[in-house]
């Protein structure tokens, strides 16, 4: 699936990803391919990304490298996922 993941200051990924992990204000939930269309509002927590990420050298430095993938600490923001597509506005 296609993550693409923007702040205010930048665009900080786009690309392909296996799974997005995110912290919902019901609590953290995961999206992988052919997740159904959903509409959320992030809460203070970490995007959690798991796929072969190519990160630019502006953008290395907000994320945390982990065993499995890429942790984004985020305060608040919003996720949309429809046809594949997971686009998070991150604050």
């Amino acid at each position: 699936m296609y993550l693409e993941i923007v702040s205010p200051e930048a665009t900080l990924f786009s690309g392909e990803v296996t799974s997005v992990s995110v912290p919902g204000i019901n609590g953290e939930f995961e999206m992988l391919n052919n997740h159904a269309p959903i509409v959320s509002i992030l809460k203070n927590g970490h995007v959690k990304i798991v796929g072969d990420l190519e990160l630019s050298n502006a953008s290395a430095s907000k994320f945390i490298k982990k065993e499995k993938g890429y942790w984004l600490p985020i305060n608040s923001g919003t996720i949309e996922m429809n046809s594949n597509k997971v686009i998070v506005l991150a604050d």
